[in-house]
């Protein structure tokens, strides 16, 4: 086991047993939300991942030591620092491992979480959507990206954000590689609502189908990632027309302020919030916690297969 990583008991425990588990990111704490509604977020993320039954393993860095799997005292402790922009550094691949090296507190991206999942042997990982390529910005595209062409991790979400360009993420993905996968759909979601109009490579309906294929990309060797979408639940979801209205206002915006690269995804996801009045927030929510038990019904899948 890597001598970085420190493993919450129950994490330690599953891992040691076989049993299956589901990674979960940070920056939803430190990044996406205020205080409480970033705990009880995370909480509720976790409570679906054991729903669908797995072991939840949320995974930041805590006073330069990495920790998969938190415990209560540990979510309160992010979800709490004054100014988490100033004082918790947001950690893809390039700044582990400067967190590390200085001691810092740190909340893994989606790209961060993968490399901290496979290092743990944590096949699944659940998110709300992944960074991509911006709007009107071609050449500001998210690490996310480049990290699911180069290793190897099962990851559910619902799509990218659609504050993205969505046609040129998905060309990135393809470039980079990537199986996009539709959970029960034909298309790929779009976060926020449950249709972008752009097809997914293959449609996948149960957990046993997603668990042969992350099988079949273990056997050959692909260091690559898999990416799982799934919509938005119907009850939740925004309209399409709404969604965009509001994302095509807030990037106007976000221009005009001069607002751009690491600070624009949190900024963007914010004021949507504000001129949904909490539409898009509660959206939000419904998909992560969908997500994570999903991802959880196809970690115990895959369990199952491996002691066949």
């Amino acid at each position: 086991m890597n001598h970085l990583l420190h493993f919450h008991p129950e994490v330690q425990a599953a891992l040691t047993n076989g049993e299956p588990l589901v990674a979960l990111e940070s920056t939803v704490i430190t990044h996406g939300l205020p205080y409480p509604s970033n705990v009880e977020t995370a909480v509720s993320m976790e409570t679906a991942v054991r729903a669908g039954g797995a072991i939840p393993a949320t995974i930041a860095i805590i006073r330069g030591q990495l920790h998969v799997g938190l415990n209560r005292d540990q979510l309160e402790y992010l979800a709490t620092r004054p100014d988490a922009n100033a004082y918790v550094r947001k950690c893809s691949r390039r700044d582990l491992p400067l967190v590390l090296a200085r001691g810092e507190d740190g909340a893994t991206t989606v790209a961060g979480t993968m490399i901290v999942a496979h290092l743990a042997g944590i096949e699944l990982f659940a998110t709300g959507g992944i960074g991509g390529v911006h709007r009107g910005h071609p050449f500001d595209v998210s690490a996310d990206l480049s990290e699911l062409g180069r290793t190897p991790v099962t990851v559910v979400s619902s799509g990218a954000k659609s504050i993205l360009d969505l046609p040129a993420t998905r060309e990135v993905l393809e470039t980079n590689g990537v199986a996009v996968i539709g959970y029960q759909t034909d298309e790929l979601p779009a976060f926020f609502s449950r249709s972008s109009g752009l097809a997914v490579d293959a449609r996948l309906d149960t957990p046993a189908e997603a668990a042969a294929l992350i099988i079949a990309r273990r056997e050959l060797g692909l260091q690559s990632g898999t990416l799982i979408t799934a919509p938005a639940p119907a009850e939740a979801a925004m309209g399409e027309d709404e969604a965009e209205a509001a994302i095509a206002q807030a990037t106007r915006e976000a221009d005009e302020h001069g607002i751009h690269g690491p600070a624009a995804t949190p900024w963007l996801l914010r004021r949507v919030v504000e001129l949904t009045n909490g539409r898009s927030l509660q959206a939000n929510t419904a998909l992560l916690q969908n997500n994570g038990r999903i991802a959880a019904t196809v970690a115990v899948a895959l369990a199952a297969a491996k002691n066949l």
